[in-house]
């Protein structure tokens, strides 16, 4: 059986290509809103949050040894200052 290309077989042509785009388009838009929305939750992106949690640790880990007496109250407030410096240049930069 032979099919002949008519008038009608050009839309096609267009037609299924621009169908698989917005499809694949549709995926990335839902993937993107579910990740914002989960991210918005969890208080920010895995990037944001692992940095954070390391300069929390750090200070606590900071007044942890504050606390032991391993460091004087000066040398505790200058590497306070120096940790909280880093975290405002990273989260801005």
């Amino acid at each position: 059986m032979h099919m002949e290309h008519g008038p009608l077989a050009w839309p096609f042509f267009f037609l299924i290509p621009i169908f698989w785009v917005l499809v694949i388009g549709l995926i990335i838009t839902l993937i993107v809103t579910l990740n914002r929305r989960r991210w918005r939750q969890a208080g920010g992106p895995p990037w944001v949050n692992a940095a954070r949690e390391g300069s929390e640790s750090a200070e606590a880990t900071l007044a942890e040894r504050f606390a032991q007496g391993d460091i004087e109250e000066d040398e505790y407030r200058a590497r306070l200052e120096v940790l909280r410096a880093n975290r405002l240049e990273t989260g801005n930069g």
